[in-house]
Protein backbone atom coordinates (compact mmCIF):
# COMPACT_ATOMS: atom_id res chain seq x y z
CA UNK A 1 0.00 0.00 0.00
CA UNK A 2 0.61 3.71 -0.39
CA UNK A 3 -0.03 6.52 2.15
CA UNK A 4 0.63 10.08 1.99
CA UNK A 5 1.03 12.56 5.11
CA UNK A 6 2.18 16.00 5.95
CA UNK A 7 4.55 18.17 7.56
CA UNK A 8 5.77 15.76 10.32
CA UNK A 9 8.99 18.07 12.26
CA UNK A 10 10.62 15.07 13.19
CA UNK A 11 7.34 13.29 14.43
CA UNK A 12 6.56 10.51 13.48
CA UNK A 13 3.94 8.99 17.30
CA UNK A 14 1.00 9.01 15.00
CA UNK A 15 2.45 7.56 12.06
CA UNK A 16 4.22 4.80 14.32
CA UNK A 17 1.03 3.58 15.70
CA UNK A 18 -0.66 3.81 12.56
CA UNK A 19 2.00 1.58 11.46
CA UNK A 20 1.55 -1.27 13.93
CA UNK A 21 -2.39 -1.08 13.16
CA UNK A 22 -1.59 -1.67 9.21
CA UNK A 23 1.36 -4.33 9.95
CA UNK A 24 3.55 -1.62 7.98
CA UNK A 25 6.59 -3.12 5.79
CA UNK A 26 9.40 -2.36 3.39
CA UNK A 27 6.79 -2.83 0.50
CA UNK A 28 4.58 -0.48 1.95
CA UNK A 29 5.55 3.39 1.44
CA UNK A 30 4.51 6.95 3.27
CA UNK A 31 5.09 9.82 1.15
CA UNK A 32 6.10 12.54 3.47
CA UNK A 33 5.20 16.00 1.89
CA UNK A 34 8.13 17.74 3.85
CA UNK A 35 9.44 18.95 6.89
CA UNK A 36 10.42 15.57 7.25
CA UNK A 37 12.71 16.41 10.85
CA UNK A 38 15.12 14.66 9.32
CA UNK A 39 18.92 16.01 8.81
CA UNK A 40 17.27 19.11 10.51
CA UNK A 41 19.82 19.51 13.60
CA UNK A 42 23.35 18.58 12.06
CA UNK A 43 24.32 16.36 14.82
CA UNK A 44 23.63 12.92 16.45
CA UNK A 45 19.99 14.12 16.66
CA UNK A 46 19.27 13.52 13.39
CA UNK A 47 20.24 9.32 13.71
CA UNK A 48 18.00 9.56 16.98
CA UNK A 49 15.42 11.00 14.62
CA UNK A 50 15.89 8.53 11.67
CA UNK A 51 16.14 5.55 13.95
CA UNK A 52 12.61 5.85 15.47
CA UNK A 53 11.19 6.37 11.98
CA UNK A 54 12.83 3.27 9.86
CA UNK A 55 11.53 1.25 12.93
CA UNK A 56 8.45 1.77 11.81
CA UNK A 57 8.57 -0.35 8.65
CA UNK A 58 7.52 1.50 6.02
CA UNK A 59 9.77 2.91 2.70
CA UNK A 60 9.84 6.20 3.24
CA UNK A 61 9.67 9.02 0.20
CA UNK A 62 9.78 12.27 1.29
CA UNK A 63 9.36 15.69 -0.37
CA UNK A 64 12.21 18.24 0.80
CA UNK A 65 10.32 20.88 2.58
CA UNK A 66 12.08 23.69 3.77
CA UNK A 67 13.02 22.78 7.36
CA UNK A 68 15.01 19.89 5.78
CA UNK A 69 18.29 20.02 5.15
CA UNK A 70 18.81 19.46 1.31
CA UNK A 71 20.54 15.71 1.33
CA UNK A 72 22.14 16.66 -2.18
CA UNK A 73 24.25 18.40 0.13
CA UNK A 74 25.09 15.73 2.53
CA UNK A 75 28.38 13.56 1.30
CA UNK A 76 25.78 10.93 3.35
CA UNK A 77 23.55 10.62 0.71
CA UNK A 78 23.83 9.29 -2.97
CA UNK A 79 21.20 9.23 -6.37
CA UNK A 80 19.81 5.81 -6.65
CA UNK A 81 16.86 4.37 -9.26
CA UNK A 82 13.96 4.02 -7.48
CA UNK A 83 10.60 3.67 -9.07
CA UNK A 84 11.52 5.11 -12.40
CA UNK A 85 13.03 7.93 -10.89
CA UNK A 86 15.90 8.66 -8.47
CA UNK A 87 16.10 9.46 -4.76
CA UNK A 88 18.65 10.34 -2.52
CA UNK A 89 19.57 7.75 -0.61
CA UNK A 90 21.94 7.29 3.00
CA UNK A 91 22.59 3.72 3.16
CA UNK A 92 22.68 3.37 7.27
CA UNK A 93 19.08 4.02 6.51
CA UNK A 94 17.53 2.62 3.38
CA UNK A 95 14.54 2.67 3.81
CA UNK A 96 14.51 6.59 4.46
CA UNK A 97 14.59 8.15 0.84
CA UNK A 98 14.42 11.88 -0.84
CA UNK A 99 12.84 12.45 -4.01
CA UNK A 100 14.91 13.90 -5.94
CA UNK A 101 13.07 16.91 -7.97
CA UNK A 102 11.90 15.94 -11.20
CA UNK A 103 11.43 12.64 -10.50
CA UNK A 104 8.55 10.81 -11.81
CA UNK A 105 8.04 8.29 -10.70
CA UNK A 106 5.87 5.07 -10.96
CA UNK A 107 3.24 4.82 -7.99
CA UNK A 108 0.70 1.77 -8.66
CA UNK A 109 0.49 3.02 -12.18
CA UNK A 110 0.58 6.70 -11.64
CA UNK A 111 2.77 8.78 -12.63
CA UNK A 112 3.57 11.09 -9.84
CA UNK A 113 6.16 13.88 -10.04
CA UNK A 114 7.63 15.30 -7.00
CA UNK A 115 9.00 19.07 -6.28
CA UNK A 116 9.99 20.19 -3.03
CA UNK A 117 11.02 23.25 -1.63
CA UNK A 118 9.61 26.42 -0.09
CA UNK A 119 10.19 29.60 1.44
CA UNK A 120 10.60 30.30 5.66
CA UNK A 121 8.12 32.79 7.00
CA UNK A 122 9.90 32.89 10.07
CA UNK A 123 13.32 33.10 8.73
CA UNK A 124 13.87 36.35 10.93
CA UNK A 125 12.87 34.84 13.98
CA UNK A 126 14.92 31.27 13.86
CA UNK A 127 18.05 33.51 12.85
CA UNK A 128 17.42 35.64 15.46
CA UNK A 129 16.82 33.21 17.88
CA UNK A 130 19.51 30.79 16.50
CA UNK A 131 17.44 28.07 15.01
CA UNK A 132 18.39 26.12 11.78
CA UNK A 133 17.69 27.91 8.67
CA UNK A 134 18.77 26.61 5.02
CA UNK A 135 19.53 29.21 2.61
CA UNK A 136 18.59 26.53 -0.48
CA UNK A 137 15.34 25.97 1.11
CA UNK A 138 13.87 27.06 -2.25
CA UNK A 139 14.30 25.62 -6.17
CA UNK A 140 17.09 27.35 -7.81
CA UNK A 141 16.71 28.46 -11.62
CA UNK A 142 18.17 25.57 -12.53
CA UNK A 143 16.16 22.89 -10.67
CA UNK A 144 13.41 24.70 -11.63
CA UNK A 145 14.20 24.07 -15.37
CA UNK A 146 15.15 20.59 -14.53
CA UNK A 147 11.48 19.66 -13.30
CA UNK A 148 10.07 21.82 -16.61
CA UNK A 149 12.39 19.54 -18.78
CA UNK A 150 11.08 15.94 -16.63
CA UNK A 151 7.19 17.59 -17.73
CA UNK A 152 7.92 18.58 -21.37
CA UNK A 153 9.56 15.33 -21.64
CA UNK A 154 6.44 13.68 -20.72
CA UNK A 155 4.37 15.86 -22.76
CA UNK A 156 3.12 18.32 -19.28
CA UNK A 157 1.26 15.34 -18.53
CA UNK A 158 1.49 13.55 -15.15
CA UNK A 159 -1.21 11.49 -13.22
CA UNK A 160 -0.59 12.91 -9.46
CA UNK A 161 1.85 15.87 -7.98
CA UNK A 162 3.37 15.74 -4.62
CA UNK A 163 5.09 19.23 -3.53
CA UNK A 164 5.96 20.72 -0.50
CA UNK A 165 4.51 23.94 -1.27
CA UNK A 166 1.61 25.41 -3.97
CA UNK A 167 0.40 27.38 -6.74
CA UNK A 168 0.08 30.50 -6.08
CA UNK A 169 -3.97 30.80 -7.20
CA UNK A 170 -4.24 27.62 -4.08
CA UNK A 171 -2.47 29.44 -1.30
CA UNK A 172 -4.89 28.62 1.99
CA UNK A 173 -5.31 32.28 3.24
CA UNK A 174 -6.65 31.66 6.43
CA UNK A 175 -3.52 29.74 6.89
CA UNK A 176 -1.48 31.89 7.34
CA UNK A 177 0.24 33.38 10.19
CA UNK A 178 -1.18 36.25 11.81
CA UNK A 179 1.78 37.79 12.75
CA UNK A 180 3.50 37.83 9.53
CA UNK A 181 3.26 40.87 7.24
CA UNK A 182 2.89 38.98 4.46
CA UNK A 183 4.33 41.83 1.94
CA UNK A 184 7.47 40.61 2.99
CA UNK A 185 7.42 36.89 1.89
CA UNK A 186 8.90 35.38 -1.29
CA UNK A 187 6.46 34.11 -2.87
CA UNK A 188 8.59 32.85 -6.07
CA UNK A 189 8.81 29.21 -5.15
CA UNK A 190 4.48 29.10 -5.04
CA UNK A 191 4.95 31.52 -8.09
CA UNK A 192 6.56 29.29 -10.16
CA UNK A 193 4.52 26.52 -9.15
CA UNK A 194 1.71 28.46 -10.79
CA UNK A 195 3.17 28.37 -13.87
CA UNK A 196 4.05 24.91 -13.54
CA UNK A 197 0.43 24.06 -12.77
CA UNK A 198 -1.06 26.50 -15.86
CA UNK A 199 0.56 24.27 -17.76
CA UNK A 200 0.57 20.72 -16.42
CA UNK A 201 -2.43 18.07 -17.20
CA UNK A 202 -2.95 16.34 -13.64
CA UNK A 203 -5.34 14.66 -12.13
CA UNK A 204 -4.16 15.37 -8.56
CA UNK A 205 -1.89 17.79 -6.32
CA UNK A 206 -0.95 16.69 -2.87
CA UNK A 207 1.04 19.06 -0.88
CA UNK A 208 2.02 20.04 3.00
CA UNK A 209 3.71 23.17 4.45
CA UNK A 210 0.74 25.19 5.49
CA UNK A 211 -0.36 22.52 8.62
CA UNK A 212 -3.70 22.48 7.17
CA UNK A 213 -5.97 19.89 5.75
CA UNK A 214 -8.31 20.79 2.87
CA UNK A 215 -9.45 19.73 -0.61
CA UNK A 216 -9.16 22.67 -2.92
CA UNK A 217 -10.47 21.80 -6.56
CA UNK A 218 -7.89 18.76 -7.19
CA UNK A 219 -5.36 19.43 -4.46
CA UNK A 220 -5.54 18.40 -1.22
CA UNK A 221 -3.69 19.83 1.61
CA UNK A 222 -2.52 17.56 4.07
CA UNK A 223 -1.03 17.68 7.49
CA UNK A 224 -1.70 15.24 10.26
CA UNK A 225 -4.13 12.73 7.90
CA UNK A 226 -2.62 9.52 6.25
CA UNK A 227 -4.55 9.11 3.57
CA UNK A 228 -4.24 5.84 0.78
CA UNK A 229 -2.55 7.05 -1.92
Amino acid sequence: MIYLTGDTHGSYRHIRAFAREHDAGPGDVLVCLGDTGFDYYGDERDAQVKDKAASMGFTLLCIRGNHDRNPASLPSYHLIPWRGGEVYCDDRWPSILFARDGSVFDLDGRATVAIGGAYSVDKAYRLAKGYAWFPDEQLTADEQRAVEAALAHRDWRVDTVLSHTCPASFVPQEALLAGVDQSTVDTAMEDWLQTVEDRLDYRRWFCGHFHIEKQEANLRFVYHDILEF
